[in-house]
């Protein structure tokens, strides 16, 4: 099967920085630094996205353009006869069906609320009426099932017509426009009269408030937002050419999500200040919070619509990006036609995707986990908390290790092509630190997870000594 190709530098940034900017920017972003102290927490995430966030994009970077092939193939490219590093694709692949499979649900929440703000339905409510809009779309299995099912066709629609045609052209001009659309709305929020203290609150770091939580938090937050570890990297790595090093090309599409998420906080924390909202609101900030800020605000039917459509372009992008990883896996190990891929991977995500869609309504009596959990919490458990960290000390240890690819390889990947270079200096950080401190991340995320009411694995082991 011949290998695809991007037609442009700028497609492979944009395209690879709309799979990292996702509803992790844009509204898991401001809650978590809303909750973690603002600027301090803003500070110490943008420390940790250097130290963790960009050794772990040149690794998947470098694997795909190296081998051409997705997280599926790639292992058996590179790797000695023998061996058995290609077991990561498998692993890889089912996770990134396990992100999809809630992830397509909360872009179909998106997309019902910028419908219903576009329709003014969401406007000239009480606040009580507007605070149970999103519990009420959680309830209705016709609502959370036909969105998250426009959203899976969609994708696969646009993902059909080609690499160039289809997910590069839509990705480069929704892009583009949520950028732009990012900046008006920026630009509003901070004319509005709460925006001086949440500018102060945002971006001013109080040094006292950094300790363990906030350092834990915002090294979680740099690791995840980009998606590392289950191969949304690799693909796109794996259809660009050698004429431009990965290193700056890593650094750019970092600039860009770093953008997007640094920009979100400077449209809801404005809006949030202004009409007294906490922005300690958490997961709910964005639905419900934001809900009642665009019902009260003047105009407010019309900047929650655009809001929303901003939303959607984000979470969109990545649903594309994804969806494109999925159908390389399975075009690699069947050599299927690209329509046949999407048809066939459509119609099996979409039927993997309504547990997650029911999981609030008839299926909510299934409590994986706390009473207030549900089955996307099972979902994103093993995403998050398992898949993600593990699969990228497996690929990082690959890269740097003889028995794997080789630092070597490595290393002459990332420099083949104009551009930064970077120095062999990294290697003993590379080798020994960054792996101790995946390790510690993905114990970390274990024994602190809410297993049940009031019971983490830490608590108990205090209890215990």
């Amino acid at each position: 099967m011949e290998r695809e190709q991007l037609s442009s530098r700028l497609g492979f940034i944009l395209l690879s920085a709309g799979c990292a900017i996702g509803v992790g920017n844009v509204w898991k972003f401001p809650w978590m630094t809303g909750q973690n102290g603002g600027g301090a927490f803003v500070l110490v995430y943008l420390i940790f996205l250097i130290l963790l966030g960009l050794p772990i994009m040149l690794v998947e970077f470098s694997l795909g353009r190296a081998s051409k092939k997705s997280i599926a193939g790639l292992y058996q490219t590179l790797q000695k006869p023998g061996q058995k590093w290609h077991l990561h694709g498998y692993m890889a692949l089912c996770a990134n069906v396990l992100l999809v499979m809630f992830y397509t649900s909360v872009t179909g929440w998106i997309l019902h609320y910028f419908i219903s703000f576009l329709g003014g339905n969401m406007t000239g409510l009480t606040d009580v009426e507007s605070s149970a809009l999103f519990s009420n779309m959680q309830a209705s299995p016709s609502i959370m099932v036909g969105s998250m099912a426009i959203v899976v066709i969609l994708g696969f629609i646009i993902l059909s017509f080609g690499l160039q045609k289809g997910v590069e052209r839509v990705t480069k001009y929704m892009m583009i426009v949520l950028l732009f659309l990012m900046v008006v709305l920026a630009v509003h929020g901070l004319t509005l009269s709460g925006a001086g203290e949440a500018v102060n609150f945002y971006l001013k770091p109080d040094l006292s408030k950094i300790n363990g939580n906030v350092i834990v938090a915002a090294m979680n937050q740099a690791f995840f937002t980009l998606s590392l570890g289950i191969g949304s990297m690799t693909i796109f790595g794996s259809y660009i050419g050698k004429e431009r090093s990965l290193l700056g090309e890593s650094v750019n599409i970092l600039i860009l999500d770093t953008f997007v998420a640094i920009v979100a906080g400077l449209i809801i924390f404005p809006a949030c200040f202004t009409f007294d909202i906490t922005p300690t609101a958490g997961p709910k900030l964005l639905f419900v919070a934001l809900a009642r800020v665009f019902n009260e605000m003047p105009g407010g039917r019309w900047w929650g619509s655009l809001f929303f459509l901003f939303m959607f372009f984000a979470a969109m992008s990545t649903i594309i990006a994804v969806f494109e990883n999925i159908l390389a896996c399975i075009r690699e190990y069947t050599n299927w036609s690209r329509i046949k891929g999407c048809i066939i991977c459509g119609a099996v995500i979409l039927l993997l995707s309504i547990p997650c869609a029911l999981g609030y309504n008839l299926w909510s009596s299934f409590k994986p986990f706390t009473a207030e959990s549900s089955i996307m919490d099972l979902e994103d458990f093993l995403v998050t908390n398992c898949f993600l960290p593990l699969g990228t000390l497996w690929a990082l240890l690959f890269c740097t290790r003889k028995r794997g690819w080789g630092f070597d390889n490595f290393i002459n990947e990332v420099n083949t092509g104009k551009g930064m270079k970077i120095g062999r200096w990294i290697k003993p950080y590379m080798t020994y630190v960054l792996p101790v401190v995946i390790i510690v991340i993905f114990i970390i995320g274990i024994i602190t997870y809410e297993f049940a009411d009031n019971f983490t694995i830490w608590s108990w082991l205090k209890n215990l000594f």
